[in-house]
């Protein structure tokens, strides 16, 4: 292990996993994943690995992750299904009635810098009638594959539009935000609508801030009325959290109720993406 720090696991020890789900989510920042029952949906096994620094580039990143799979037997066991989450800020949604196939690269264009090597892909999100068109890490795809066979994978907005579409459809415009530890993704719905998403990258508190109340200002938010949800790396005792505070005065968390929580000895409300 090079780089990583901070490691929180369950304690169960799983043998027999044929009938499970294998769920695996990675970013330059760490790598987390969760085993689940495929017909229950229970939680039964979580791991969050989060390294001491964010890597450089992909090739550091599928060096940890051989790393991970070397000290952790539950990775190596059989699965139903095996399903992975790629989280990076290289991705951009197209309602469906200016998608085409053929012009992936192009809608990418408009927002990051493509290399003529990059591979690119998209999701359907059904619950705003969109794509969400994307470039996911193939390297770390083939060594996955390499390990498990064939399995389905998808952006992480995709994953937190669709969780939160699935399960909030407030009556004002309502700010939800994913916090990671250099990035958030920001979400505005109201009704069963996506008004605004987007994925910002932050170094202090300040920049972190500034994202916030820059979206807030252009969606024409009251900043002492509209209501904002955190999930993710964030707790009432952090920096992040108090300078938001300061700004927005109706903060709160979106709390799961998974089971597991009380295990691993964390926020509810934290890695939505996995345990939401």
């Amino acid at each position: 292990m090079t780089n990583q720090v901070k490691i929180k696991s369950s304690k169960t020890s799983l043998k027999k996993t044929q009938n499970n789900i294998l769920s695996i989510q990675f970013s330059l920042d760490g790598f987390s994943f969760c085993v689940s029952d495929s017909n229950s949906k229970e939680t039964l096994y979580f791991s969050e690995i989060l390294f001491e620094k964010q890597l450089n580039d992909l090739e550091e990143l599928l060096e940890e992750i051989i790393n991970i799979f070397k000290d952790n037997a539950t990775l190596h066991l059989e699965y139903q299904e095996v399903f992975v989450i790629h989280q990076n800020n290289l991705n951009t949604i197209v309602p469906e009635s200016y998608f085409d196939e053929k012009l992936l690269r192009n809608y990418l264009n408009f927002n990051i810098k493509v290399l003529q090597t990059d591979f690119i892909t998209f999701d359907t999100i059904q619950e705003i009638n969109a794509k969400n068109v994307y470039i996911p890490y193939i390297n770390i795809n083939n060594y996955l594959f390499q390990n498990f066979g064939g399995f389905e994978y998808k952006h992480h907005s995709t994953i937190f539009i669709e969780k939160l579409m699935k399960k909030n459809q407030p009556q004002e415009k309502t700010m939800f935000v994913n916090v990671s530890e250099r990035n958030i993704d920001v979400v505005i719905l109201q009704y069963e609508k996506l008004l605004f998403s987007n994925s910002f990258l932050f170094n202090t508190k300040e920049d972190f801030i500034y994202y916030i109340l820059f979206v807030s200002e252009q969606l024409q938010l009251d900043n002492k009325v509209f209501k904002l949800y955190f999930v993710g790396e964030i707790n009432t005792t952090s920096g992040l959290y108090q300078i938001t505070y300061k700004y927005v005065k109706n903060v709160n968390f979106l709390e799961g109720n998974n089971p597991i929580f009380k295990e691993i000895n964390c926020e509810k409300h934290s890695n939505y993406l996995l345990l939401g």
